[in-house]
């Protein structure tokens, strides 16, 4: 965005340009809402969402009363410059209603495909530790407590090594979703979130990246 000009962008006749924004990590989308070139200016200066409230007439910094600030990651513009993605982490809930995203009404679901997402598998697990459903594995699991869940999890990483090793990638694929399935369930019986594994492995990135740069600067 450095190198980005603003004039670039084709604000409305009322000077507005829709912003889609998206969590980071779950890949939501938690709201839409509009800018004006100085409330887009504000959220790139500050790295802070701001928009433009088209009932009020002003600029709202987003999370500024309620404390739910989104830290933008990045901003892209589509390809005819008249509308933006915001992608963010967020600091709380994005809607006014107390709601994770503004979409939670559902209009259509299809019969046949079904959408997926670590997040929403992680909401799943955590309703089963919660509802605790009879002839559930899941249920199983949770009810025998952490030492049988790391034992699981153990299991699934030997097999991982196993179909790995034999050079087998259905196999492994296999494998490595069952691995994923129980370090969730690991990871629910913890408390440990999808967003807290996800910052752990962004700042690895980062060093990643460091370490590369270092690396060739010598």
């Amino acid at each position: 965005m450095a190198n980005f000009n603003i004039d670039q962008l084709k604000f409305d006749e009322n000077g507005l340009i829709p912003a889609v924004v998206v969590d980071s990590v779950s890949k939501k989308v938690l709201t839409v809402a509009y800018m004006n070139r100085e409330s887009l200016q504000i959220t790139m200066e500050k790295g802070l969402t701001c928009f433009y409230s088209r009932s009020r007439q002003e600029l709202w910094l987003k999370g500024e009363t309620s404390g739910n600030y989104q830290h933008v990651v990045s901003i892209t513009a589509d390809c005819d410059y008249d509308a933006l993605t915001v992608v963010v982490e967020k600091d709380g809930p994005a809607c006014h209603m107390g709601t994770d995203s503004c979409f939670t009404n559902e209009v259509y679901q299809s019969e046949e495909l079904h959408e997926f997402s670590l997040q929403g598998l992680y909401e799943l697990l955590e309703g089963r530790k919660k509802e605790k459903p009879e002839g559930s594995y899941t249920t199983y699991l949770f009810e025998k407590g952490i030492d049988k869940i790391l034992k699981k999890v153990g299991e699934e990483c030997t097999e991982v090594i196993i179909a790995g090793k034999a050079d087998d990638k259905k196999e492994t694929i296999y494998e490595l979703a069952d691995l994923a399935y129980h370090a969730m369930v690991l990871m629910v019986q913890m408390g440990i979130t999808v967003e807290d594994v996800h910052r752990e492995l962004a700042s690895r990135h980062v060093i990643d990246h460091k370490v590369k740069q270092e690396k060739m600067t010598h």
